[in-house]
């Protein structure tokens, strides 16, 4: 009945949405949207009144232990070939290694959690080592950045949330981090500092989330000091 409930939002104009079980929830569902574009996802699909509904049928996404927000992007996004294709999806990868630290106080997930469904490759030097890495490794899917889908790249990174303003701004995150490796070099995608990536952004729900989340760790911080 639930379940309904969220796909009469969703489906009432286009088909959007649907849902499945996942072998991860005991009692719960998995709300997979079809291919949308950023400016759909944000502009025209019902995420917000769907996420209400979902809060008040009393299900949770962040406060639980199994919970994953998954972000897949089209691999023919970054080129209509596949040497193209990995050539971006290359420097993604680097860029994940590089900045670790910053997307895991994004993610909001424990080391614990992060290891257990979105591993990394492993830092190397260039873009094209940790792809060789990538393709050699044994993460399979449980890859922070999971490549095992023929047709997607799949974020893995982030934990689950039903908060609205939290999840437009992962989709502008990864939409961002697209764009680094689609419009940078190898060299200079290795010199962009997350302080120069994070100086460009523009979109107000991902600037807010950001300084959220650095308040929330600089209290982390202070707290362990007072400790």
């Amino acid at each position: 009945d639930f379940a309904e409930e969220l796909l009469d939002i969703a489906n009432a104009h286009a088909d959007l949405l649907y849902i499945k079980t996942d072998g991860s929830l005991d009692d719960g569902m998995e709300l997979v949207s079809h291919p949308c574009t950023m400016d759909y996802h944000i502009n025209e699909f019902p995420w917000e009144d769907i996420m209400h509904r979902a809060v008040r049928q009393g299900y949770r996404s962040h406060q639980t232990s199994t919970c994953g927000l998954h972000l897949h992007v089209n691999r023919n996004a970054f080129s209509d070939n596949q040497e193209g294709q990995d050539e971006v999806i290359s420097r993604i990868l680097y860029f994940v290694e590089h900045h670790w630290n910053e997307l895991l106080k994004f993610s909001r997930r424990s080391e614990y959690t992060m290891n257990r469904w979105a591993a990394r490759y492993g830092y190397e030097h260039t873009p094209k080592a940790i792809m060789d890495k990538a393709k050699k490794g044994g993460n399979g899917r449980y890859a922070a950045v999971n490549l095992c889908n023929y047709h997607t790249v799949e974020f893995r990174l982030f934990r689950g949330t039903l908060k609205y303003n939290t999840f437009i701004a992962t989709i502008q995150l990864v939409n961002r981090i697209c764009d680094a490796a689609m419009y940078n070099t190898d060299d200079s995608i290795a010199k962009l500092s997350w302080s120069d990536f994070v100086a460009d952004i523009t979109e107000p729900e991902l600037i807010q989330y950001l300084k959220e989340r650095q308040l929330y760790v600089n209290e982390e911080v202070c707290a362990e000091e007072e400790m």
